[in-house]
């Protein structure tokens, strides 16, 4: 185990309710979990809390056996790989310069990079696919190879661990499947993954473990096939899937057409 929710609660100043309310789960070598979950089911919440980046009510986030909150953050940047869900591009850097930024903990803020850290940015260029990018600014990349370049730049970093906050959003079909295949193969190369998805067909192709949430509580948890039960999707996404099987085996969930107020599924 790397990265673990131990019965987290987050509760926002104000609000009636817990944003996550007794979550748990385990992030291991070489095992990719997603957590999936309708809008406003804490998903977003559940990256803070394990990252140190909210105030938790209860319980604790735990890296590599000790509480989040007790690591240098240096440290911690050098343990834990981050594609954030949203990210604005600033400055046109290249693509070198961008992914130069994750070797920042362990560089420092004032030291040039070395012969050790270009090497770690050619290696995470080349695993993602977009060493042939390298000196293109970042501001003329198309979606897909941005993604690529924010996961090489976490690469760049040497974490024991990837963490990805929906990295499909506004992907096309191509694009999302080819990020889905790299983190797994990133998983299977001995990295441990968390991905944050509304893609839960992508989910069930991909991952080892999903753990599906809704209200901020976890009412599934398990392989995609003890969680791809119509009856539990449809409670928590409010509305009737049936689900189907791929031919490579992995369950797929199919939303159901409504007419009138019937909720049949045909």
């Amino acid at each position: 185990m790397i990265l673990a929710a131990r019965a987290l609660a987050v509760r926002y100043p104000g609000a009636p309710a817990r944003a996550l309310d007794e979550v748990s789960l385990d992030i291991a070598p070489g095992r990719l979990v997603a957590v999936a979950g309708p809008n406003g089911s804490g998903k977003t919440t559940l990256v803070r809390a394990l990252l140190g980046h909210v105030a938790l009510e209860a319980g604790d986030a735990l890296l590599n056996d000790k509480p989040v909150r007790r690591w240098p953050a240096g440290a911690l940047a050098r343990a834990v790989g981050v594609v954030a869900q949203r990210e604005e591009i600033v400055f046109p850097l290249s693509v070198w310069q961008t992914v130069l930024l994750g070797r920042y903990p362990h560089l420092g803020p004032f030291s040039a990079e070395g012969a050790a850290d270009r090497a770690a940015i050619s290696a995470a260029l080349r695993r993602c696919d977009v060493i042939s990018l390298a000196e293109r600014r970042v501001d003329t990349l198309s979606g897909g190879e941005w993604q690529r370049v924010r996961v090489a730049r976490a690469l760049a970093q040497e974490p024991s661990i990837l963490v990805l906050d929906e990295p499909t959003a506004s992907l096309d079909v191509r694009h999302e499947m080819e990020l889905f295949e790299l983190v797994r193969a990133l998983v299977d190369d001995g990295l441990a993954g968390l991905v944050i998805t509304h893609q839960l067909n992508l989910a069930a192709r991909f991952a080892d473990r999903i753990v599906l949430l809704a209200g901020g509580r976890v009412v599934g948890d398990g392989p995609p096939d003890a969680v791809f039960r119509p009856e539990l999707l449809a409670r928590v996404f409010e509305w009737p899937l049936g689900v189907t099987r791929l031919p490579d085996g992995a369950p797929h969930a199919v939303p159901q057409r409504v007419r009138g107020e019937s909720t049949d599924q045909t």
